[in-house]
C-alpha cells in the first residue's frame, strides 16, 4: 500500500489522475501507460501487482493481478504479469520475488501497482506516472521502491490509523477499481508495439541465377 496522492506529484514525474467511473476511463489508462512504456527498442514489459488479500484496501494490487492473468491466459501476450490473489506479493516476500523477476526477465521494464491513500476528494481516483511505487509507505515499512513506471489507485483517507483504515476499505469500491486499470492495461498490451516493423527479406534460387 502506497502513501497518498502527493507522492509523485512534483515537476519531475508527470503525473496522470483518471476517476475510476468516468465513462473513458480505462481508454485513459490505457493512452497513458503507452505513453509512459519504452519506445524504439525491445524490452519486456513486467506488471508488478503489489498487495494482499488479507486486508481489503491492499487487494487492489492482486485483483489487478488475477484479472489480467485471466484476460492473457489465452492468449500470446507481451506483458508478464506477477501478483495475483492466488500468488500475491506482499511485504513478506517482495523482494525475493523482485529477485526472481529480474533473473527471468533481463533489463524489464515494470510497472508497479499499488493501493494508496490520499485526500477525501481524490478517493476513487487512478493515477499513473513515471517513478517507482513505494509499498508499505502508508503504514511505515521499508520496502523496496517497484517500477519504471506506477499505477496506483486512491482507495481510502489517509491520516489515521492507515492500517485499520485498509482494513474497513469497501471491497465494492477496489473491485470496480481494480476491474477499470486492468481493463486500461489490456487495451494497452493490444495496441503497444512489441516489435519494429521490418520488411521481410526474401530470397530465391531464380534470382541468384540472374546475378
Amino acid at each position: 500500500m502506497n502513501l497518498n496522492s502527493s507522492l509523485f506529484n512534483n515537476n519531475k514525474n508527470r503525473l496522470s489522475r483518471i476517476l475510476h467511473e468516468d465513462t473513458d476511463a480505462s481508454k485513459q489508462i490505457s493512452q497513458e501507460l503507452i505513453n509512459l512504456l519504452p519506445t524504439g527498442k525491445l524490452q519486456p514489459i513486467v506488471i508488478v501487482c503489489i498487495g494482499t488479500d488479507r486486508s481489503t484496501g491492499d487487494s487492489l494490487g492482486p485483483l489487478v493481478g488475477t484479472l489480467l492473468s485471466e484476460k492473457f491466459e489465452n492468449s500470446s501476450s507481451s506483458f508478464h504479469v506477477y501478483g495475483t490473489l492466488d500468488d500475491p506479493i506482499h511485504a513478506m516476500n517482495l523482494q525475493e520475488k523482485l529477485n526472481e523477476i529480474k533473473k527471468l526477465h533481463a533489463n524489464a521494464f515494470i510497472v508497479g501497482i499499488d493501493a494508496c491513500l490520499g485526500k477525501m476528494k481524490s478517493v476513487g481516483i487512478v493515477q499513473i506516472g513515471q517513478g517507482p511505487v513505494k509499498p508499505g509507505a502508508g503504514v511505515n515499512k521499508d520496502l523496496p521502491s517497484v517500477g519504471n513506471a506506477h499505477i496506483t489507485g486512491i482507495v481510502n483517507v489517509s491520516g489515521f490509523m492507515e492500517f485499520m483504515v485498509l482494513q474497513n476499505t469497501r471491497l465494492n469500491l477496489v473491485l470496480k477499481m481494480a476491474k477499470t486499470i486492468a481493463e486500461g492495461i489490456y487495451e494497452a498490451q493490444n495496441h503497444y508495439p512489441i516489435k519494429p516493423s521490418i520488411t521481410p527479406f526474401t530470397w530465391s534460387f531464380k534470382q541468384e541465377k540472374t546475378l
